[in-house]
């Protein structure tokens, strides 16, 4: 019998949900340090991904034909090998889409209203009503001020959407110029550093790729408005972490909140702790009560067309793009 071998904890009713997408095949549900070798060299498909079971899946006698994974990112992935190997690959996009857009919302609103600030005085018992960065401004609003997206996808939309609803102006940067419908304006890549100059916000939404890589750099900073906001919840890699600290101290930015970072975890001894101008939180904005679910509906969509001789319609990962 075919078999799909999943890596993540499943609920019976998720497991139903799979059945009834693919009543011909054997689902085995353990985590990547149970699952044997036989098991995973017999899988012909792969729910998630892991290191540890790279190369029994890699092997050229291995059955494996399509790996859907639990994540957006599929950088980390041995993308040639797959390639090479003919193996079709899906990713879990969209299913950040909700708890992403609603993390980029918190972080300017708390760099507009200095929440930042408000809960570091909080901890040392300080009654400061002015809550202000020295030489940063006082309290301020997102209404009326313009939001640059770079990457625009699922969570540049509903991003933009939450974005028009606090009243302000949205740009959107992306490969393709098609307009979206909660976008004033949308640049491509190539008018990159032309659209963070329009920014009071800048959200860094980008895949890591080979283009992708350092984009944002000390030119882009730059090219950006003086005294804008950067929020990074893409890709760690796409930013040069030392020009960022840089544009930081001198002003070039007024604020930085970072979800994802060059070196993960964030060193103990790392600067960007200590800078009162920044909000880290630990990789955490896409995660939620609702993840499994949501990469659960993608998977399952994907099974029933794969079951039936067509390739996923979801999320199919282009390779030579890298995502």
């Amino acid at each position: 019998m075919k078999s799909i071998v999943c890596l993540h904890s499943l609920t019976q009713d998720q497991i139903g949900q799979i059945g009834q997408a693919a009543p011909g095949f054997d689902l085995i549900v353990k985590n990547k340090k149970d699952v044997s070798a036989e098991q995973i060299q017999n899988a012909e498909v792969i729910l998630g991904w892991s290191k540890t079971i790279a190369e029994e899946a890699l092997r050229e006698n291995s059955k494996l034909k399509w790996v859907q994974t639990w994540s957006a990112g599929v950088d980390t992935l041995p993308l040639e090998r797959l390639r090479d190997k003919g193996v079709l690959l899906t990713s879990a996009s969209g299913v950040h889409a909700i708890p992403i857009s609603e993390s980029i919302i918190g972080m300017m609103l708390s760099f507009s209203r200095q929440l930042h600030m408000a809960v570091r005085h909080q901890l040392k018992k300080e009654w400061k009503s002015d809550l202000a960065v020295p030489g940063l401004g006082t309290l301020g609003e997102i209404s009326g001020k313009t939001l640059v997206i770079v990457g625009v996808g699922e969570i540049g939309r509903e991003t933009a959407r939450l974005a028009k609803a606090f009243g302000m102006r949205v740009i959107g940067v992306r490969r393709s110029d098609k307009p979206e419908p909660h976008v004033d304006r949308m640049f491509t890549m190539d008018n990159l550093h032309e659209a963070l100059g329009q920014g009071d916000y800048i959200v860094n939404i980008l895949p890591l790729t080979a283009e992708t890589r350092h984009m944002f750099n000390a030119a882009a900073w730059n090219a950006a408005k003086e005294g804008a906001y950067f929020i990074n919840v893409g890709r760690g890699p796409t930013v040069d972490t030392a020009s960022l600290i840089d544009a930081l101290n001198s002003g070039r930015l007024s604020g930085a909140g970072l979800d994802v970072f060059e070196e993960e975890p964030l060193p103990a001894e790392h600067p960007l702790w200590e800078m009162e101008q920044v909000i880290i939180t630990p990789h955490v904005a896409g995660s939620n009560d609702r993840y499994a679910e949501r990469v659960i509906d993608i998977f399952a969509d994907n099974l029933k067309a794969y079951v039936q001789g067509q390739q996923p319609p979801r999320n199919l990962v282009d390779y030579g793009r890298m995502y």
